[in-house]
C-alpha cells in the first residue's frame, strides 16, 4: 500500500506490501525528491483474527484491534434535513481508526491521542501537534515507535478487511494511502473533504465524504465525482485486552455479541408492524364492507384499486409513493409546511407497510363477507337491527376465521417489507431501519453473524405471532360452534 502526502497530514511515501509483511515508509521534508525514507517492517503474517472477524491480535505488535466493522454501502441522503455528503454509519460510538476507500486510494484517520494512551508513545502527541502547526507542509515522523504502530494499524486493517470483504473490493497492496490525525481533512487535489467521528444525529456517529465546496461526490456533473468503494472502522486495544471468542467460550462470546448488538431494528420493526397492522385491520374491514354496498360496476374499479399493490413489485410501490409524496409535490410540501415531513421518516415506514399489506387484509375480509348468507343479514334488518349492529354482532363473528387469516397474512407482509420501505423511508438507524433492511445492510457490510441473528429473530417472531393468532382463532371458532349447538 502506498502512503502519500496530504494536507494536513504527514507526508508519506511507500512501496507495496510484500506477501506476509507490511512496510510503511515515512518521508521527511524531502519526500517528493524521494530522499530520506525510513522503513518500519512488521510481521503481518503473525496476525490472528477471531472467529467473528472483529478482533485481531499479534504478540509482536504494540497494540491490538477490536470491534472491526466494514461498511460496504453508505447513504447519500440528508441527515436530519442537512446534506452531509455520502455518509457511512459508525453506529453509536467514535472509532480510533477509520478508513475510506475511494477510487484507487484510501484515506486513513487515526486518533493520535488514543493511540498514545494505548501504547505510551509520546511521538503521537508530537505528530498531532505538527499536523496542526504545519497544515500544508510535509511532516517528518522521527519517532520509530510511531512508525511501527502505524504500520501495525495498516497491517491489521488489511487482514481484517480481507476477511470481511466477501469477494468485494478491499484494501489492496498498491493503493495510495493518505493518513491524517484530524477529524476533518481536505484532500485538495481531489476537491474532497473527509469528516470522521461526526455525531450528525445524537448517539450516532458518521464518516462522510463531500466536496470541499459542498458538492455531491456521487454526481458526475459536480466536478468532484469519486467512486466510494467502502469504509472500515475499528478501535485499538492494548494487548492485555485482546480476548478471542475461543478463549471466552461459546456462552461468553454470545453474551458479548448480544451486549454489543444494536437492538434498534427490533424496536423499529415492532413499532412499525404493530402500528401498520392496527391501521390495516381497520381500513381493510371498512373497505371490504363499503365495497359490497356500491354498484357492481364501481365494485370492479374499487377492487382493482385496492388490490393493485399486491401484484406490483415493492420497489414500484415505493417509487410511486415517493413520486406522490416527495418534497417536490404539493402533498409532500404540505406535510413539510405543517411540521410533519413524511418522506424518510418513521411514519414513512408505517405508510409503506400499510400500502403493501392492505390488499391481503382487504381481500380476506371481502371474501369472508361475501360468504355470509344474505338472508341472515336481511332477517336482522327486519328485526330492526342497525347496520352498525349487524356489522359488529353478526358479520364480524361469522367472518372471524377468514379475518384472522387475513390479519396473519397482512402481518407477515408488513413484517417482511423491504423494497417500498427503503425507497420511501430510507435506511436511518433507530428511525427507519427495520429488521429486513438491517439484514441486507449487515450482510452487505460483511457482518454475516448479525444478519443471521436478525434472520433467526424474524423467523421465530413470525412463527410465534402466527401460532398465537391461529390458536386464538381456533378457540373463538370452537366457542361459537358450542353456542350454535345450544
Amino acid at each position: 500500500m502506498g502512503i502519500a502526502s496530504a494536507m494536513p497530514v504527514s507526508a508519506y511515501a511507500s512501496q507495496d506490501f510484500p506477501s506476509g509483511r507490511a512496510s510503511s515508509f515515512f518521508a521527511d521534508a524531502a519526500a517528493e525528491a524521494g530522499a530520506g525514507l525510513a522503513c518500519a517492517p512488521v510481521d503481518a503474517g503473525s496476525i490472528e483474527i477471531d472467529g467473528e472477524g472483529e478482533d485481531a491480535v499479534a504478540q509482536a505488535a504494540p497494540l491490538d484491534i477490536a470491534q472491526f466493522a466494514r461498511a460496504q454501502k453508505g447513504s447519500n441522503r440528508p441527515i436530519d434535513d442537512v446534506y452531509r455528503g455520502y455518509a457511512y454509519l459508525q453506529w453509536s460510538e467514535r472509532n480510533d481508526v477509520c478508513l475510506v476507500a475511494v477510487d484507487d486510494y484510501a484515506v486513513l484517520y487515526v486518533d493520535a491521542a488514543e493511540l498514545a494512551a494505548r501504547t505510551g508513545s509520546q511521538g503521537w502527541d508530537e505528530a498531532a501537534r505538527s499536523f496542526r502547526e504545519s497544515p500544508g507542509g510535509a511532516i517528518a515522523l522521527d519517532d520509530s515507535a510511531v512508525k511501527t504502530e502505524l504500520s501495525w494499524v495498516v497491517a491489521y486493517l488489511q487482514a481484517l478487511d480481507a476477511a470481511a470483504a466477501n469477494g468485494s473490493a478491499r484494501v489492496e497492496p498498491g493503493m495510495r494511502l493518505f493518513v491524517t490525525t484530524e477529524e476533518s481533512f481536505d484532500l485538495a487535489d481531489a476537491g474532497l473533504r473527509f469528516s470522521f467521528n461526526q455525531e450528525y444525529v445524537s448517539g450516532s456517529f458518521y464518516t462522510s465524504v463531500i466536496g470541499i465546496d459542498g458538492a455531491d461526490v456521487t454526481d458526475a456533473a459536480s466536478g468532484v465525482r469519486a467512486e466510494l468503494r467502502f469504509a472500515d472502522f475499528c478501535n485499538t486495544a492494548s494487548w492485555a485486552e485482546g480476548t478471542f471468542a475461543s478463549e471466552e467460550g461459546a456462552a461468553g462470546a454470545f453474551g458479548r455479541f448480544l451486549s454489543e448488538l444494536d437492538w434498534s431494528p427490533l424496536w423499529v420493526t415492532l413499532k412499525t408492524t404493530g402500528t401498520a397492522i392496527a391501521v390495516v385491520f381497520v381500513l381493510g374491514l371498512a373497505a371490504a364492507w363499503w365495497s359490497l354496498r356500491i354498484p357492481s360496476r364501481v365494485q370492479d374499479i374499487a377492487d382493482s384499486i385496492f388490490t393493485i399493490p399486491m401484484v406490483l413489485p415493492p420497489t414500484v410501490c415505493g417509487f410511486v409513493l415517493l413520486l406522490l409524496l416527495g418534497k417536490n409535490t404539493a402533498v409532500g410540501q404540505w406535510f413539510i409546511d405543517v411540521g410533519f415531513p413524511l418522506i424518510f421518516s418513521w411514519p414513512a415506514t408505517v405508510l409503506a407497510a400499510v400500502v403493501v399489506s392492505f390488499p391481503l387484509m382487504y381481500r380476506s375480509a371481502r371474501g369472508a363477507f361475501e360468504g355470509i348468507d344474505r338472508t341472515m343479514l336481511d332477517a336482522a334488518r327486519t328485526l330492526g337491527w342497525s347496520e352498525g349492529r349487524i356489522f359488529f354482532r353478526l358479520m364480524l363473528p361469522l367472518a372471524w376465521s377468514s379475518i384472522a387469516a387475513g390479519t396473519v397474512l397482512a402481518f407477515a407482509r408488513a413484517l417482511g417489507e423491504f423494497g417500498a420501505t427503503l425507497f420511501l423511508a430510507g435506511n436511518y438507524v433507530g428511525v427507519t431501519r427495520t429488521i429486513p433492511i438491517a439484514i441486507y445492510f449487515e450482510w452487505m457490510n460483511g457482518n454475516t453473524d448479525v444478519a443471521l441473528f436478525w434472520t433467526g429473530v424474524i423467523i421465530v417472531f413470525s412463527f410465534l405471532v402466527i401460532l398465537f393468532i391461529n390458536l386464538w382463532s381456533r378457540r373463538t371458532t370452537r366457542y361459537r360452534r358450542r353456542a350454535q349447538d345450544r
